[in-house]
């Protein structure tokens, strides 16, 4: 991984190459140039603090070398990056304004997605994340992750069970809480199927009772009306002298039969007026017998108001959008109205249903808790004696870690165990939960302990330990610093350190440090040559970079480390 930051730390470049790199320096200094610098690569909160004073912006860039075919890689090319020789490059830009952007493979990227990379390439530890391994869901996924398959497996088939018995679970609350909300609904569609039922209304019926209410409402003049035009067509019988259209039409007709042989146009004309005569003859038989059939009944125009009262009726309850939706709507409400009593009155049957798949999912749910349960509680055995192995290296020979494994209140996401680290420290001292019972030098222990066993079987190619061994001094430091050498020899680790004897067990040593020029401080990381590294372990061991003495105490300590690198 290769590392370039510009901003509060000037235009520094750090290659961090496989195996045991150390980075020392001043108080703070290595800290801002790796750590910092690799929580913004990994998505971390941007703090515009990180701006030199007077500059635009902060940039952080990294290389991911051989990063092709990594899960990180893949999810990177997934969401359109591009890898550069097998290379994978992310960037981090943080304006002054606070504004951050994030660039993968040459694609800006969201925040997310680096931090989603960031948990297939790194693991940092510091002192936040010791805190975080207090918590039990951590400390419940680090067994869980170290059984491996014999948890994974079941636990996944647990949690799609679990997911649909909460699912079940949900219906049910639902269908059994509104229990009377659905039986008033149920009552009132009943009602309303009943009233409509009772009617019997038929398609357009309410369009032909109107048409037949106006018509017998004005039987008197429409009756007036035929008879007037019967007679002004064909004649009044009781008057024999009176002019009528139809005798009008036979004269000009007969006027014009006695010439017509003269000319083909006047012949035209008689011709089109002898089929006025047909169709005259046909209205005024029409009306004649418009008017026989024409009554004037007061009791149907009675009967035609009350029925068209009744749908009107149906049509202001049940029509959606009110008297103008007219019988149609109400109709559609009936039958929309029939399908949802249906439903409702198929709960009964839905809730039983319900209940026989609850129970068959909690019978599954129960069981397969149970196989997690041991399956957490055989590798909670070999993870504890792993552990407790690697702290009796550590300079803590009588501690003894163990994990508290008892039922919670009910099943959850991740089955029905409540995890819990424990750690004796001492004999005759009762386990208790490593929040209570590690001092923050045992605490960094049992974290380093953690991290070796998880080795080879972590798919996190790199790890960073920032300041891990805080609290730690002595023969521990030493054993500290040995476990790192081992943990590297299968990832990446870099460590951020101020103890001597850590550093000296390291493949690359870095020592950052600040110059000040009056007006701005300027940070610079170098590579020290095994000379340099002799100088900064003396500093380091009695704060004298040229005591003869602090050196050949240096010397010393790296030809320990070398010795035992070896072993």
């Amino acid at each position: 991984m290769r590392i370039r930051s510009l901003g509060v730390i000037e235009d520094a470049v750090v290659e961090l190459s496989p195996g045991f790199t150390v980075v020392t320096g001043e108080t703070g200094a290595g800290k801002t140039m790796v750590v910092t610098s690799l929580g913004l690569l990994l998505g971390g909160k941007a703090d515009p603090a990180l701006v030199r004073n007077g500059a635009e912006r902060a940039v952080v860039e990294g290389r991911v070398a051989d990063a092709d075919g990594s899960p990180a890689a893949r999810r990177a090319v997934e969401a359109g990056a591009e890898l550069d020789d097998g290379a994978l490059l992310i960037s981090r830009t943080v304006s002054a304004e606070g504004r951050s952007r994030a660039h993968v493979g040459g694609r800006s990227v969201p925040l997310g997605l680096l931090s989603s990379l960031g948990e297939d390439l790194i693991a940092v530890h510091g002192q936040t994340d010791q805190q975080r391994l207090l918590q039990p869901a951590r400390q419940r996924g680090a067994l869980d992750r170290y059984a491996g398959d014999p948890v994974a497996l079941p636990l996944a088939e647990y949690q799609t069970a679990f997911r649909r018995l909460r699912d079940v679970t949900g219906q049910l609350d639902e269908l059994t809480t509104r229990a009377r909300e659905r039986a008033q609904e149920a009552d009132l569609l009943r009602f309303g199927l009943d009233e409509v039922a009772a009617a019997e209304p038929l398609a357009g019926e309410d369009l032909e009772l109107a048409a037949e209410s106006e018509r017998l409402g004005h039987a008197d003049a429409l009756s007036s009306a035929a008879n007037q035009a019967h007679a002004a067509l064909a004649g009044e019988p009781a008057d024999p002298d009176a002019m009528d259209a139809g005798t009008l039409l036979a004269q000009a007709r007969r006027a014009m039969e006695s010439v017509r042989g003269h000319d083909p146009r006047l012949a035209a004309l008689a011709d089109r007026l002898g089929e006025v005569g047909y169709l005259l003859g046909d209205i005024a038989g029409d009306l004649a017998g418009y008017a026989d059939d024409l009554d004037a009944d007061p009791a149907r125009l009675a009967a035609v108001e009350e029925r068209r009262a009744v749908l009107a009726h149906l049509v202001r309850k049940y029509a959606t959008s009110g008297p103008e939706g007219g019988l149609a709507e109400v109709l559609d409400w009936a039958e929309a109205a029939a399908e949802r009593l249906t439903e409702l009155d198929g709960d009964d049957d839905t809730i039983g249903a319900l209940e026989e798949e609850q129970e068959a999912l909690r019978g599954i749910v129960s069981a397969l808790a149970a196989q997690l349960t041991e399956a957490r509680r055989t590798a909670a055995d070999d993870f504890a004696k792993a552990v407790t192995a690697e702290l009796t290296e550590l300079a803590m020979p009588h501690a003894r870690v163990s994990f508290g494994i008892t039922p919670a209140a009910d099943f959850g996401p991740y089955g029905v165990d409540e995890v819990e680290v424990l750690l004796a420290p001492h004999p005759g001292a009762p386990p208790r939960p490593i929040a209570k019972g590690a001092s923050g030098g045992e605490l960094s222990r049992v974290m380093l302990a953690v991290e070796v066993v998880f080795a080879g079987a972590d798919p996190v190619p790199t790890y960073l330990f920032d300041e891990v061994d805080a609290g730690v001094g002595g023969k521990a430091a030493v054993e500290v610093g040995r476990r790192l050498a081992r943990l590297a020899r299968t990832s990446q680790v870099i460590v951020v350190t101020h103890l001597p004897q850590v550093a000296a067990f390291a493949d690359r040593h870095l020592v950052v440090e600040k110059t000040v020029d009056g007006t701005v401080t300027r940070s610079g990381v170098t590579t020290l040559s095994d000379v340099e590294r002799v100088r900064e372990l003396s500093r380091m061991l009695a704060g004298l970079e040229d005591s003869e003495l602090g050196r050949a105490h240096a010397e010393e300590l790296l030809e320990a480390a070398r010795s035992s690198a070896r072993d």
